[in-house]
């Protein structure tokens, strides 16, 4: 029999609210290999779901997917207090709390995360681009930031894995 993970209901819950609001693992696979590809040739996807299934057990990145998922949704449904409904919604760009909220993601895998993620976050490849667009009628304001971030740290993960590192 397999030694099988008991699954922490933050974890069953982050997962379950990523893939409610349109995100799976292998886009987040996609992500990692396009920040990876480059330095590792041979990075197979498989590799960076891995990396992105240990990142998505640490309790500090499962509290920052809940945090801005339910942000997302109350603002999506109208039910925050003005001025922050209307700065959530439209994704105000000085607002830079969601920002923050991905940093806490990545800072879990060292300096080389921030880098990752300012890279992605820039460049807005693949699933970023789809929670982007503001007509959808969707609010991803901290999502995109988020799975920016998850990607980011797998990356950082698998950089210093490949190092012996983690």
């Amino acid at each position: 029999m397999e030694n099988e993970r008991k699954i922490s209901i933050s974890e069953e819950t982050a997962r379950r609210w990523l893939k409610e609001r349109g995100v799976t693992i292998e886009d987040i696979a996609e992500l990692v290999m396009y920040l990876q590809k480059k330095y590792h040739p041979g990075l197979k996807v498989e590799e960076c779901i891995y990396n992105i299934e240990r990142v998505l057990q640490k309790r500090e990145v499962q509290n920052a997917i809940l945090t801005g998922i339910q942000l997302d949704m109350l603002a999506e449904s109208g039910k925050l207090e003005e001025p922050l409904q209307s700065i959530i919604a439209s994704d105000e760009s000085l607002y830079g709390v969601d920002e923050i909220l991905a940093f806490s993601i990545v800072n879990v895998y060292g300096s080389i995360g921030f880098t990752n993620y300012g890279y992605i976050d820039k460049q807005k490849p693949g699933i970023l681009e789809k929670l982007n667009d503001h007509s959808t009628g969707k609010c991803h304001t901290f999502l995109d930031d988020i799975v920016g971030a998850i990607a980011a740290a797998a990356s950082s993960r698998l950089a210093h894995s490949v190092r012996g590192e983690v």
